[in-house]
Order: structure tokens, then C-alpha cells, then sequence
């Protein structure tokens, strides 16, 4: 990251890391990606400089209302958009990025929006098919909290090892790192939602039939 940004970031605090990640989120080009932002960020944690839990919440809600604000204007005006910028997607990138979602659940969206270099067309392809609030929403605070604050916690426990982690792995590796663990936190997650589900249902099949039983006697 250049001096100039860190300084930036340094003396502006939250409104420059909201402005940095929510500005990336819209889908406007950012000289740095939010990935080394968000590291950055934690970093600024580990040596007292800014709030954990106040940067969290920053980071989480840049996130959230600039992919829900994209979703929202490709919602609402996504096919007149298109007619009149047809180049702002390229026809393989958003036919890929509408099958990932065209599931209309929440996890297809999630697992989009894990994805890098992508992430930010998720939701473009979600308004594009009218995909519901109440879905998508969900999905992409879930999304945050995995991405955003898994970076920002990445930050704060390297401390200064930040910046030799920065030197040493290209933004390629570091990605490719990052999605590995989300990956992985993932997968761990869904496992435990779909063992504690299938508990549940158990449990309560065991009562409507020692119910039936009390009741036949």
C-alpha cells in the first residue's frame, strides 16, 4: 500500500476506510484493493489506533449498502442500464455471474460473493434477476461478515507482521490464501447449519410420535 493511502486511512479513520471499501463495492476502480485496505485496517486495531469492533462495523456496512445500493439500481433499472451501456458487463462474465445465482437462494449468492474478482457482479446479476430482498439481504451480511471482518481480523493478528506479509505475498497469493480459509470457515459452517437441522428434525419426529403414542393410549 502507498504511503499516501496509508496516511489517508491513518488520518481519516472510518470515514476513509468506508469511503475506500464502499467505493470499491459500487463497482467504481480502486487503485488498491479492498482486500489490503481491509488488512491494513486491522492492523490500525493491533496497535490502538482504531476500534475493533468500530472498524468491523464499518467495514460491514460499506460493504453491505454498496452491494445493496448496486443491487438495487440493476433491480430497478438493470435492463434499461444495459441497453444503454452494453459494454459495462461483458456478455461472458454476466452470463456466468446470473447461472452462480440463478439459483435464488441465499447460499448461491453467498458462494458469489466469496468469489474474487467477481464478488462486487453478484449483485449486479441478483438484480438483473429480480432475486428477492428478503434473499439476497441476508446473504450479503452473511457475505460481509465472512469477508470484510475475516480481513480485518487477518489484520489485527498479524500486528506488524502486516507489512512483511504485504511485502512478501503478491495480491494474487494473498487472495487466493484468503479464499482458501473463507472456503474453509464455510464449509464448516454449512456442516454444522445442516447437523444441527437434521437434530432438530429428529427431535421433533421423536415428539409427534411419542405424542401419537400417548395419544392412541
Amino acid at each position: 500500500m502507498s504511503p499516501e493511502l496509508s496516511a489517508y486511512i491513518t488520518k481519516y479513520g472510518y470515514i476513509a476506510i468506508f469511503s475506500l471499501v464502499f467505493v470499491q463495492e459500487i463497482g467504481v476502480p480502486n487503485p488498491v484493493p479492498n482486500e489490503l485496505v481491509l488488512l491494513f485496517s486491522g492492523y490500525l486495531t493491533s496497535i490502538g489506533q482504531l476500534h475493533f469492533i468500530s472498524v468491523l462495523i464499518t467495514v460491514m456496512a460499506a460493504d453491505t449498502m454498496g452491494s445493496s445500493l448496486l443491487y438495487v439500481v440493476f433491480y430497478s433499472y438493470g435492463q434499461r442500464v444495459l441497453r444503454k451501456w452494453p459494454h459495462i458487463i461483458p456478455t461472458s462474465k454476466l452470463t456466468h455471474l446470473t447461472a452462480i445465482v440463478s439459483h435464488q437462494d441465499r447460499w448461491s449468492i453467498y458462494v458469489g460473493r466469496l468469489m474474487p474478482f467477481v464478488r462486487g457482479y453478484t449483485a449486479v446479476a441478483a438484480g438483473l434477476l429480480r432475486i428477492s430482498p428478503g434473499i439476497f439481504l441476508p446473504a450479503v451480511l452473511v457475505s460481509a461478515l465472512t469477508w470484510s471482518a475475516g480481513y480485518v481480523l487477518a489484520g489485527k493478528l498479524l500486528g506488524h507482521e502486516y507489512a512483511k506479509v504485504g511485502a512478501k505475498l503478491s495480491l494474487g497469493k494473498a487472495v487466493f490464501v484468503g479464499l482458501a480459509l473463507l472456503c474453509a470457515i464455510s464449509f464448516v459452517g454449512l456442516r454444522m447449519y445442516q447437523g444441527l437441522k437434521k437434530a432438530a428434525h429428529t427431535t421433533r419426529s421423536s415428539y409427534a410420535k411419542d405424542h401419537g403414542r400417548n395419544s392412541q393410549g
